[in-house]
């Protein structure tokens, strides 16, 4: 196969590049660009600038200014306190089956999060081990509607974990659990190929089909938050910037 002047180009592009605040270009961007293809160089600096410097609490006002939804999932928590953001793999299985954590490390894609339904907080059907065969095959995360576990080692290791409990049993590798399917945690609709974002405060989700503008709401926010601090180092206050002073 021939390599063209253009392919040589792209190749010698950093992907490391990031754009001003104030310079970002959301204008063109669609979910596929949280990952780089080859051909979405512009698209991917321009997202990855914004997604880098927002928080989980910033994306949640963000959607729920489009949609009058939070996102959130308030029982799962973080585990080791790490930003992430990605698409959803999705899995539903039974407490006693860490089995299907292992065939949903093996079935996602690289970049993919992974996100757990599970029946029951009564086993942890995640721990040490499926973390570090999750991150040698290129998964960013997992999120898990259930128990995980080897706490001692998740708070150490460089793969973010959220989930809403902890324990330290677990089941069998049994394998007969559900993968990449549409799911429904606590009234809130998950679908492959959803977008999350995760950080210290907890969980967002965005369905696919709002991400753009939920990305574009996000921006507006980010820069909106960036004028209050900046009247706030003038001297003014938090409830004069919000008209709530003194008549």
């Amino acid at each position: 196969m021939s390599i063209s002047p253009s392919d040589v180009l792209k190749k010698n592009k950093s992907l490391n590049k990031r754009v001003d605040i104030d310079k970002i270009n959301l204008d063109n961007i669609s979910i596929e660009d949280i990952k780089f293809n080859g051909n979405n160089y512009n698209q991917y600096i321009n997202l990855q600038s914004l997604l880098e410097n927002v928080s989980s609490c910033q994306i949640s006002d963000a959607f729920n200014s489009i949609s009058r939804r939070s996102g959130t999932i308030q029982s799962i928590k973080p585990i080791n306190n790490q930003k992430v953001w990605g698409s959803i793999f999705t899995a539903k299985t039974n407490c006693d089956d860490w089995g299907t954590s292992a065939l949903a490390i093996d079935a996602a894609e690289d970049g993919d999060i992974l996100f757990f339904k599970v029946n029951s907080e009564d086993m942890a059907i995640w721990g040490e081990l499926a973390s570090s065969c999750a991150r040698e095959m290129g998964i960013k995360a997992t999120v898990i509607y259930g128990s995980a576990r080897d706490l001692d080692a998740l708070l150490y290791m460089d793969y973010p974990v959220f989930a809403s409990n902890f324990c330290p049993n677990a089941g069998s590798a049994l394998g007969l659990g559900t993968l990449n399917k549409p799911i429904n945690v606590e009234d809130v609709e998950i679908n492959p190929g959803d977008f999350l974002f995760g950080d210290e405060n907890g969980i967002v989700i965005i369905p696919k089909q709002l991400f753009k503008q939920t990305m574009i709401a996000t921006l507006a926010v980010k820069l909106k938050e960036a004028n209050i601090i900046s009247l706030i180092d003038d001297g003014l206050t938090l409830a004069e910037i919000a008209g709530l002073g003194k008549k």
